[in-house]
């Protein structure tokens, strides 16, 4: 079909609304802020200039909302609760939902303090959300998806856990690594209480007077390992055996990547044509120094530019580099449903922590890890908003990235200062989302049977196409695990390619396709995924579904 028809053809569809209108219509007013550019793509939206406290940490529900909360003594917050529970002095929330599709907030309580904690998304649907600080530096909290709220139980974790991380594993537990000045891991659900575990590499990642190995990046390999990366250096750890299986290579240039230091990494999209290989990318950080130099003499260090791949399972694993157009610290990294990265906020020099950080990086990056090298990054279009230290990004079920934070500072600070604090929330429209593939985007999608998706087993996935699937244009079905975003770390993300093993067309318009699903929860961890169809490279609105349900967690 000419150019010219299918954007004729995608006027017609918005006329024609709602029938076979623009589903991603309804998300976005007229009053919606918008900033574009006509030589960068993507677009901006601006979706509450107040949700009333800084989206320090953000996980998308099933269900579609945005479980977002800072921390607890910042004071009072800009949300206030019309029953205020009886145990709260101020009346004020730092936690809220956020629902998506109607953009409206909901203050919940929550009463010992996660500042710079950890968390990962049940099997069950529920957040568990591990440590914090002050009253909340051993605490477990469990957001439930049937009742909306928090259940607490503090002093549950064998540590105190700050900068900790957390992997879902196969089998529906939880390790937590690591946290300030704790060189050791336990499980959720432990099989004793407080249960803890030397792991000595945390130590040896260790730097004086910075400590660079804190929010250690964390990636469940196909075949049950676990990559740990911390400061310049990553291992293979058997988390059956509870011991480290094979030391790799540090990454080059001797250049920091966790926090303070903070770059971000990405486990790349796992692909059916190659079940057992999995690649690591990490992008930005800090020079070593950044942080003291920072501190003591307000020097501010560039950031870096550069990108590490690795395939940690290789026989012979080695790093590949390559530059980014910006450096960058403090950059969220999201994987897309097109399998291509997006690379947002931050700073161009400096590190993280308060007031230790200049020159807001606004254009995110687009990554296409499939491209030769030398041609993966796009420069897109910048936002207006400063995103500093405390902001967060990720990815929701209508293709778009939300993006929030921002807040330099020891508390709540708006005015005479370069980076006020920011309580607004964005979503990126990267390029898939223009209204000129409006023709090709698959509509109505409908997962099942069967309900439960089973390791190996065949689901039916239907969908539409308004003007039928164009020739030469592939179909794909991808199911993504939605991240546990905080201090650009994005926790449990994760992306399986499935295969289509058959497509059928039902009538003009309906298709379904046969997938089989990930053939092990080494590969796909259980629990809720978001489900996309894509067709020439253009997504769908995702469907939430199962994977399987294990009966430790489902219990909780």
């Amino acid at each position: 079909m000419a150019l010219s028809s299918v954007l004729l053809f995608s006027l017609l569809l918005y006329i024609l609304q709602p029938t076979y209108g623009n589903i991603f219509s309804s998300l976005f007013s007229p009053q919606t802020a918008t900033t574009s550019s006509r030589s960068l793509a993507g677009e901006w939206r601006l979706l509450s200039s107040s949700i009333g406290i800084v989206a320090m940490h953000m996980q998308l529900l099933p269900g579609n909302r945005l479980l977002t909360f800072d921390r607890t003594d910042f004071g009072l917050s800009n949300l206030t609760f019309t029953d205020c529970p009886y145990y709260f002095l101020d009346c004020t929330a730092h936690s809220l939902l956020f629902d998506i599709s109607r953009n409206t907030v909901t203050p919940l309580p929550l009463q010992s303090d996660p500042w710079c904690s950890s968390a990962a998304l049940l099997p069950n649907g529920s957040l568990l959300q591990t440590g914090g600080f002050n009253t909340g530096d051993r605490s477990v909290r469990l957001f439930s998806l049937s009742s909306l709220s928090w259940t607490e139980q503090p002093y549950s974790l064998a540590v105190r856990r700050w900068y900790a991380s957390n992997q879902l594993m196969p089998d529906g537990t939880v390790i937590i690594v690591g946290g300030r000045r704790q060189f050791n891991f336990e499980f959720f659900p432990p099989e004793q209480q407080y249960q803890l575990f030397d792991l000595p590499f945390l130590q040896e990642t260790n730097d004086p007077d910075a400590e660079n190995n804190l929010y250690p990046f964390l990636h469940l390999l196909p075949d049950g390992s676990l990559f740990i990366f911390a400061n310049t250096r990553s291992m293979l750890f058997d988390p059956l055996g509870r011991i480290a299986s094979r030391s790799l290579p540090p990454i080059p240039g001797d250049v920091p990547r966790n926090y303070p230091s903070t770059g971000s990494s990405v486990l790349l999209p796992l692909r059916p044509e190659a079940p057992s290989r999995a690649e690591v990318l990490i992008c930005g950080g800090a020079p070593r120094g950044a942080f003291q130099l920072a501190l003591r003499n307000s020097t501010y260090l560039p950031a870096i530019s550069t990108c590490g791949r690795i395939v940690p399972t290789d026989s012979d694993p080695q790093w590949s580099m390559e530059e980014m157009p910006l450096g960058r610290v403090m950059g969220d990294m999201v994987i897309l449903p097109t399998g291509e990265i997006l690379i947002i906020n931050g700073a161009a020099a400096g590190t993280a922590g308060w007031e230790l950080a200049q020159d807001p990086v606004l254009n995110p990056v687009l990554y296409k890890p499939d491209h030769p090298a030398g041609y993966r990054f796009e420069l897109m279009n910048p936002s207006t908003i400063p995103r500093m230290y405390h902001s967060s990004a990720i990815l929701d079920s209508f293709g778009r990235v939300l993006v929030g934070g921002s807040n330099p500072h020891v508390g709540y600070v708006f005015e005479n200062v370069t980076y006020p604090t920011d309580l607004s929330l964005e979503a990126y429209l990267p390029p898939y989302l223009d209204a000129s593939y409006e023709i090709m985007r698959p509509r109505r999608v409908r997962v099942g049977p069967p309900a439960e998706v089973g390791y190996g087993d065949m689901a039916f996935v239907r969908f539409a196409v308004d003007g039928g699937l164009q020739e030469g244009m592939a179909v794909e079905v991808v199911a993504i695990a939605p991240a546990f975003a905080t201090h650009s770390v994005g926790m449990n993300q994760r992306m399986v390619v499935m295969t289509v093993m058959r497509l059928v067309q039902l009538s003009f318009r309906d298709y379904m396709a046969e997938v089989m699903a990930p053939p092990s929860p080494e590969v796909a961890p259980p629990g809720f995924y978001m489900w996309f169809v894509l067709h020439g490279g253009v997504p769908s609105q995702a469907v939430w579904h199962l994977k399987f349900i294990h009966r430790i967690i489902s219990q909780l």
